[in-house]
Parts: structure tokens; C-alpha cells; sequence
């Protein structure tokens, strides 16, 4: 089982209260994750991803054991902790601004 922590928005947009539990088939990609996201809570279709190109959206950061997985390739293979369900997988709203 596959743990996942989004930013508030999307929680009350998909109507999750705490982590969203995901069933994944091996191996556990940062793509696969974002499938079966998407697939259980098709409402977040578009919000993390990009509809048509499937790239991050500016603005959206992936975490997994204290690591930015940002600029990671959807084909990334997450870290073991997160695999097994240890640790979770965060989905987090960038800030910017000057």
C-alpha cells in the first residue's frame, strides 16, 4: 500500500481526509503512483499533471524520504521506505513569489 499526502486543495477537492492509499503494481514508479492516483480520484485528473503531455505542473513538487523527486523522470522507481508503505510519497504545492 502506497501512502500519499497531497496539499489541502486537493484533499478537499477529491474529498480526502488524510493520506490517500493506493494499490500499485511493482515496480513503484513516480508514474505508476500518479496512475493510480488519478484513477482512484479521476477529479485530480489534470491537476498534477498535464493532460496531454503528462509532465509535472509548474508549481507541484514530488517528495519521498527527505529527497526532491521533482525533476525525477516519471519512470523513477520511489525509494524502498516508500514502497513498503513506511514512509509516504508528497505531492506539495510550490511557493513562489519575490
Amino acid at each position: 500500500m502506497i501512502r500519499v499526502v497531497l496539499p489541502f486543495h486537493l484533499r478537499n477537492l477529491a474529498r480526502i481526509e488524510g493520506e490517500a492509499e493506493l494499490e500499485v503494481v511493482a515496480p513503484i514508479t513516480i508514474g505508476k503512483v500518479l496512475d493510480a492516483l488519478e484513477a482512484k480520484y479521476p477529479v485530480l485528473q489534470g491537476t498534477i499533471r498535464d493532460h496531454g503531455t503528462l509532465k509535472r505542473r509548474p508549481f507541484v513538487r514530488f517528495f519521498a524520504c527527505k529527497e526532491d523527486l521533482s525533476l525525477e523522470p516519471m519512470d523513477f522507481q520511489l525509494p524502498e521506505e516508500v514502497v513498503s508503505g513506511k514512509e509516504p510519497f508528497l505531492i506539495v504545492g510550490a511557493m513562489a513569489g519575490g
